[in-house]
């Protein structure tokens, strides 16, 4: 169940939005609730992220820092750590918990996603760190 959610919203990260531009039907498992979808879209780059973790939504209301606390070019550097990180683990099932590393993350540096992103999509990699004891870099998951 863990990875099922956690890895819906990485397969869903920054995925076209070009080939299908109609409205995202929420998941049919009944153990997601509503609540714990985050949805971040931008139609005019084309991009789109889904995260379906149960309590990632409430974690960055209560536990993570708030909006603003980071600067932009600070969540860039980090998010490219990871996601490249995230990336050697999805191609390497036997030595790292596929249930967890499901699908590969499209995230490309060249691009300014703008804050909004960068913040949730930084936020759920250290909510998944806490979340599942994994590190994903040289920096310990802090909040």
């Amino acid at each position: 169940m863990k990875s099922i959610a956690t890895l819906l919203l990485l397969g869903l990260i920054l995925v076209s939005c070009n080939s299908s531009k109609s409205a995202i039907k929420k998941p049919s498992n009944s153990n997601v609730a509503v609540q714990d979808t985050v949805r971040i879209a931008n139609d005019s780059l084309e991009y789109e992220i889904l995260i379906i973790e149960p309590g990632f939504n409430s974690w960055l209301a209560s536990t993570a820092k708030p909006e603003g606390f980071y600067s932009q070019e600070y969540l860039e550097n980090r998010n490219r750590l990871y996601v490249m990180e995230w990336n050697q683990r999805v191609l390497q099932p036997q030595r790292y918990n596929p249930n967890l590393y499901e699908l590969q993350i499209d995230y490309d540096p060249n691009i300014n996603y703008g804050y909004e992103v960068n913040y949730k999509l930084y936020n759920y990699f250290i909510y998944f760190q806490l979340t599942y004891n994994q590190r994903l870099g040289p920096f310990v998951p802090r909040i």
